[in-house]
């Protein structure tokens, strides 16, 4: 069964209904820079409290827990 989470008019906007987004778009969603978030993975597996999955060379975010992570309910 889906889950429907409501996203932020930007996320909504860098996502354009999608289910994950490529590094820049997520530094772009929190206002960090892509390379400090790749430093943040590599250093704990983790970044900001999300973490991507791996295709290729590529992380991919997960839409739904940054839209969690920017209003506060991210673990």
């Amino acid at each position: 069964m889906p889950v429907y989470v409501t996203l932020p008019p930007a996320l909504a906007e860098i996502a354009a209904g999608r289910d994950h987004v490529l590094t820049p778009e997520y530094g772009r969603a929190i206002g960090k820079s892509p390379q400090t978030i790749r430093k943040v993975y590599c250093e704990t597996g983790v970044a900001y409290g999300l973490r991507p999955i791996k295709i290729g060379n590529r992380l991919l975010w997960p839409v739904a827990e940054i839209a969690a992570l920017l209003s506060g309910r991210a673990s």
